[in-house]
C-alpha cells in the first residue's frame, strides 16, 4: 500500500508543534497520543507526521453536545 492509497492528495502532513498549537497543548500531549497508538500517524524517515484529517477526526470524537433543558414551570 503506498502513501497516496492512504491520505487524500495534497492533505497537509503536520508536525508534532504545529498539531499541539493546533490543539492548544504543549508538544508533549500529541507526543503522548502517538506512542500510546491513540492517533495514527506517518513515519517520515526519522520524523513523524501527523495527517490533518487525523487531528479533526480526534478533535471530532472528543466533541461533547450540549443538552438542552426545558424551564421550569413557574408557581401560580
Amino acid at each position: 500500500m503506498t502513501l497516496e492509497a492512504t491520505r487524500p492528495v495534497g492533505e497537509r502532513l503536520l508536525t508534532v508543534s504545529e498539531a499541539a498549537a493546533i490543539l492548544s497543548t504543549s508538544e508533549r500531549f500529541p507526543r503522548r497520543l502517538i506512542a500510546e497508538r491513540r492517533i495514527r500517524f506517518v513515519r517520515v524517515g526519522r520524523h513523524v507526521r501527523i495527517p490533518e484529517s487525523v487531528l479533526r477526526e480526534f478533535i471530532a470524537a472528543g466533541l461533547i453536545e450540549t443538552i438542552t433543558t426545558r424551564k421550569k414551570r413557574e408557581a401560580a
